[in-house]
């Protein structure tokens, strides 16, 4: 088992990964959030693979779980979705003390993480991510919230959680798109943060896409221990932590622009991050090596570099002036420096960005 802990000044837990970590939650989750009862959220996808055993857990450490399921897909990560797990939740007379359990993608996780964060004002969160994108990035860190019709994430709140529990076995029961989605995410921490983490994913792309598991427990761990490592030195967003969103206020606008129907998260990033790193090269900011070497690397992974059927600038450019990252009217966007390095940027003419979007379209 390979383990990573996240040290905050008022909290501090530990990320757990291992194959066939599941079957291991409840007596884990007794150590950090022991009651009599416990909330599972289940993404409706693994309600049959996943979800039983996880309930056998709990229930094996002493936990009579309320287990409910939730449709996944960013137009159910909602304020509806959230105020019908409310009902559920009260109507169980589920307490302070009583965790909730989120076990699924970044949405379910998500979801899950903004009800217990407001649920009787706040009650123990214990996330079991079962996709790479959540492995990697959602789980960790605390940032958890819904979607408004006017973009993503816009209503949320930071609500750490007191275990995060990662079973690399269920990456293997995961569609083959969603797992190359969740490489975005892992791209992204190289090239803002750790050049060798990079170079070392291009080396071993195939092992990663065969699934083998030494490979995937290696790939998690560096990517999980990258994303703690930022939270730690910004838990907030204050800082360092924006570094994390590279390419994701291009990807929320495709997203948005597109009705969450047509791009996933991690294919959106993917393009997000082309799109800000040839704009940092338009602006000399960065070499021209290291969008290239960017480019290749997405396309060996699988997710698309290039989209002909993006909306109008117009409307994209709008989408980005609600991101909850624009300050004083400018949107910030992340622009790489260099492989390994990244800057915020709040100055970027739109004629600039404009061109960035037209450079996908190729």
């Amino acid at each position: 088992m390979a383990t990573v802990d996240l040290v905050l000044p008022h909290h501090r837990y530990t990320i757990r990964i291992a194959p066939g970590l599941l079957s291991e939650l409840g007596s884990l989750a007794r150590e950090v959030a022991p009651h009599d009862r416990a909330a599972l959220i289940v993404d409706d996808k693994i309600t049959d693979s996943h979800g039983p055993v996880v309930e056998a857990s709990l229930k094996s450490a002493d936990y009579n779980p309320l287990v409910t399921t939730m449709t996944s897909g960013e137009d159910h990560k909602n304020l509806s979705t959230v105020q019908s797990l409310y009902h559920k939740l009260l109507d169980e007379r589920l307490e302070r003390k009583s965790p909730v359990v989120a076990l699924g993608g970044g949405i379910v996780g998500d979801t899950g993480g903004f009800v217990a964060a407001s649920y009787l004002r706040g009650v123990p969160f214990i996330q079991c991510p079962t996709t790479l994108l959540a492995m990697v990035d959602a789980s960790v860190g605390g940032k958890v919230g819904v979607n408004m019709p006017q973009g993503k994430n816009l209503i949320g709140a930071f609500h750490q959680p007191v275990l995060v529990v990662i079973d690399t076995d269920t990456l293997k029961t995961l569609p083959k798109r969603d797992f190359i989605c969740g490489l975005a995410e892992c791209v992204k921490h190289g090239l803002i943060r750790d050049p060798e983490l990079f170079d070392w994913i291009d080396t071993n792309i195939q092992p990663i896409l065969d699934l083998d598991s030494g490979a995937l427990v290696e790939l998690v761990e560096r990517n999980v221990r990258i994303k703690a490592a930022v939270v730690m030195e910004d838990e907030k967003e204050a800082g360092v932590r924006a570094h994390l969103n590279f390419g994701h206020t291009f990807a929320h606008a495709i997203e948005a622009g597109t009705e969450y129907g047509r791009y996933r998260h991690g294919e959106a990033v993917s393009l997000g991050m082309i799109a800000a790193a040839r704009l940092a090269v338009t602006a000399g900011r960065c070499e021209s090596s290291a969008a290239d070497r960017l480019v290749s690397l997405l396309k060996k992974t699988g997710l698309p570099t290039s989209a002909n059927d993006l909306p109008a600038n117009d409307k994209l450019m709008s989408i980005m002036q609600s991101d909850k990252k624009v300050a004083d009217g400018k949107v910030r966007l992340v622009l790489p420096d260099k492989l390994g390095a990244v800057s915020i940027v709040g100055d970027t003419p739109d004629d600039a960005v404009a061109k960035a979007w037209d450079s996908l379209r190729g």
